[in-house]
């Protein structure tokens, strides 16, 4: 890809415009910036970019335009270079298009769904470093995709996002799976037709399309965007087939990539090899270990990458038992579809939910989980939609509602479920909803969970608990 000379107009300046116009102006382009924020713009003064707050059209002469995910398609600036007839592209496609005109490209193993990218490219990056590969997971994740081409990484563990999805045109991974599709970012797409399609669109170009074989959205996206020739690899929480990875008894096992996968099953790893535990996350290894299989990992790759792999912050994480109860900060669920793989990973159930529900349905995940829960406690914006769910669905289950007024709602959250849980109990917060009505993220939000669970522990052990 010829960029010196080029004038590009980047459209955002946070964390991927940076990475952009680095790139772009170290390859000699001419870059112009713009973004709404004129401190966040000007942050990226001295990089040898022309900055432009708010522009509504691309400059005079302007060849590409590559765009920050967030931007909608029809955001004026973006519309007026479609109608000029001026490429718009996204970070993912430009570090795609640079990779592949290096003399050695780099693999992508690329992931997305609703639920579980970060864990699963977090145990792919785990499986292909224990097989010895230079591999790194990135996009999505945290680390730009654009960053880890330019740096030369031998295999890439791809997060991507429906918005990074929507503005790549011609990305083409070794092997790609979506996890899943629920209900998220419709605003955004327009419905959940349009939204499963941005996610489909990673298996257009794929070479081996990997799919959940217990979700449908998965197994549909699979059917309706595989290219010709594309191998399929399903994955499922029982016995698998003939061409997928399954489990059987506590073992993972392998009936895709050997030799006679009608008679032979290849064992990968055992159920305690996972982590963090519960059926949405041995799905996640399986569709790790699908991917490091579709590059050629060994089966002693992936059981040891699984042991390796620590999980992220605020996903299904540990942080105290007080009076035999157990006390898990699952954060990082944000949406029905991630809380319910949370809840149904524990027997017995106080759980912490509520915030912004952004008008995704909480009655399927209700009464999934209803015989599991012991107690509920809510908070947040749409506090009372989940009570109603709750009173629809399980309607012995007791509920406590934290005061919106309240100055420390999480500490007020756990106290009433600790009154709520007893011995062998888990207090789980996993609020099915995202943040910003109360906290500043999810990551705030867990971290005010992780103190007020430290603050009753201390509390306890002063009574002599």
């Amino acid at each position: 890809m010829e960029l010196s000379g080029t004038r590009v107009l980047v459209a955002g300046a946070g964390v991927t415009g940076r990475s952009v116009t680095t790139a772009l102006v170290e390859l000699g382009a001419e870059v112009t910036v713009t973004d709404g924020n004129a401190e966040r713009l000007a942050e990226l003064d001295g990089l040898g970019a022309r900055l432009e707050q708010g522009l509504a059209a691309p400059p005079e002469g302007t060849e590409l335009v590559v765009t920050s995910p967030g931007w909608r398609p029809t955001a004026p600036l973006l519309a007026a270079a479609a109608a000029a007839g001026i490429e718009v592209i996204g970070d993912v496609e430009l570090a795609w298009r640079l990779g592949q005109a290096r003399q050695n490209p780099p693999a992508w193993l690329a992931v997305t769904g609703t639920n579980g990218k970060t864990t699963t490219v977090g145990m792919l990056e785990a499986i292909l470093r224990a097989a010895g590969k230079d591999a790194v997971a990135c996009g999505n994740v945290g680390f730009a995709v654009l960053d880890a081409v330019r740096a030369g990484h031998e295999v890439l563990a791809v997060e991507l996002s429906s918005f990074q999805l929507h503005w790549s045109s011609t990305l083409a991974p070794h092997a790609s799976v979506v996890l899943n599709v629920a209900e998220d970012h419709l605003d955004w797409h327009g419905g959940i037709a349009e939204y499963a399609a941005a996610k489909g669109t990673i298996h257009a170009r794929s070479a081996t399309v990997v799919h959940n074989a217990g979700e449908q959205w998965s197994r549909r996206l699979a059917e309706e965007y595989a290219p010709a020739g594309a191998r399929h690899v399903g994955f499922r929480l029982d016995t698998p087939r003939p061409g997928e990875l399954g489990v059987v008894e506590d073992l993972l096992v392998d009936r895709a990539f050997v030799a006679d996968p009608v008679h032979n099953a290849d064992e990968l790893a055992v159920l305690a090899d996972v982590r963090p535990r519960g059926p949405h996350n041995v799905a996640n290894a399986l569709a790790a270990a699908a991917l490091a299989r579709a590059h050629g990992v060994s089966t002693d790759a992936v059981a040891k990458g699984l042991r390796d792999f620590r999980p992220g912050a605020h996903r299904a994480v540990p942080v105290g038992e007080i009076d035999g109860v157990h006390y898990v900060d699952d954060s990082k669920a944000t949406n029905p579809h991630a809380a319910a793989g949370s809840l149904l990973a524990h027997a017995g159930v106080v759980w912490i939910a509520g915030g912004q529900l952004k008008g995704a349905s909480v009655d399927e995940l209700v009464a999934t989980v209803a015989p599991r829960l012991r107690g509920v406690v809510l908070l947040g914006t749409d506090a009372d939609v989940i009570a109603a769910a709750v009173a629809r669905h399980a309607p012995d289950v007791p509920v406590r509602h934290v005061d919106p007024g309240d100055h420390d709602p999480m500490t007020t959250a756990v106290n009433a479920a600790h009154g709520l849980a007893r011995a062998g109990d888990t207090v789980l917060l996993a609020p099915a909803a995202a943040s910003l009505d109360m906290f500043r993220d999810y990551a705030a939000r867990g971290e005010a969970f992780t103190a007020a669970v430290g603050a009753l522990r201390r509390e306890r052990l002063g009574d002599g608990g």
